[in-house]
């Protein structure tokens, strides 16, 4: 996919369509092709223009000096803003950079940039300011479309990769600490947020036995009696029916016992759950610290 409309560079970029068609006409910030019946559209160098813009306006740089900038200047100027502090309210700034890198495979300037904000903002900062934003906007755009498949692959594993490293970082939990068993249910496979969580309990003083994706409810049993696990936790990312919902509830419980079972991912599936099941919905990174120490 080399080829975009201006409502994807829109969801790409968060600048509406109709700021930047004024950035085109008054300031030639972008120089979208044309098709035989004059529909405009941008390349992927285009795209990865606009997100530089947006990324060094978020810096405090004026469109109008910027879209006067080659390319090259732009990139130069990127990597000296990269070594600056950075204020809070350039979180936008990363979250630009890591999608302009994804759609361009640039493993090495994903990683640079990835790097530098897990240094500046820590994991949990990085995840709740960075990564679940990021992860929400290329969801928006997969699901209709507006990514490819391997685009999305690549952006997620090299997360997957850097969410391993800073767990591998962790001292080993005591011989006694308590276990959690995490897993995603069957179907489910995006395991960005339940790698945070695994980081976080491990961060506590806790052991984690990472059980992964696609998991088959009969599996889950096993797993809980083998390892001795008291708590589990899963998550649910795709929107199921309230019925399918409260079957796996029903059926995880009669497999785990008296295990003390959490979950989180979709609100919507949450709030289709009998009231008692309810009760374990972690619904922020800090109702799971609140359970952690309860």
């Amino acid at each position: 996919m080399n080829s975009f409309s201006i409502s994807q560079l829109q969801q790409y970029s968060g600048i509406k369509a109709h700021t930047i068609r004024i950035w085109e006409q008054r300031y030639q910030a972008l120089q979208p092709n044309r098709t035989e019946g004059n529909t405009r559209f941008y390349d992927g160098e285009q795209l990865r223009r606009l997100l530089n813009i947006v990324s060094l306006m978020n810096r405090g740089y004026k469109i109008s000096e910027l879209s006067s900038m080659a390319d090259t200047a732009l990139f130069e100027l990127l990597d000296t803003e990269l070594q600056e502090p950075l204020k809070e309210e350039g979180n936008e700034y990363f979250i630009s950079q890591l999608i302009a890198a994804g759609m361009a495979f640039d493993e090495s300037a994903f990683e640079k940039i990835f790097s530098t904000c897990l240094l500046r903002l820590g994991v949990k900062g990085a995840y709740e300011k960075v990564v679940y934003p990021l992860l929400n906007r290329i969801g928006l755009m997969w699901t209709s479309d507006r990514i490819s498949t391997a685009r999305e692959h690549f952006i997620s594993n090299i997360l997957r990769q850097k969410f391993f490293t800073a767990l591998d970082a962790l001292p080993a939990p005591k011989a006694e600490a308590e276990t959690w068993l995490l897993f995603l249910p069957e179907g489910e496979f995006h395991e960005i947020g339940l790698l945070l969580a695994n980081y976080l309990i491990r961060q506590a003083g806790h052991k984690v036995v990472y059980l992964g994706s696609n998991l088959p409810l009969q599996q889950i049993s096993t797993a809980a009696q083998t390892t001795g696990a008291t708590r589990l936790l899963f998550f649910w990312v795709h929107t199921i029916s309230a019925e399918d919902a409260r079957e796996y509830m029903k059926e995880l419980k009669l497999n785990v016992g008296n295990h003390r079972i959490y979950f989180s991912g979709s609100s919507e599936v949450a709030h289709q759950l009998e009231p008692e099941d309810q009760e374990g919905y972690l619904y922020s990174i800090e109702a799971l610290e609140r359970a952690l120490i309860t």
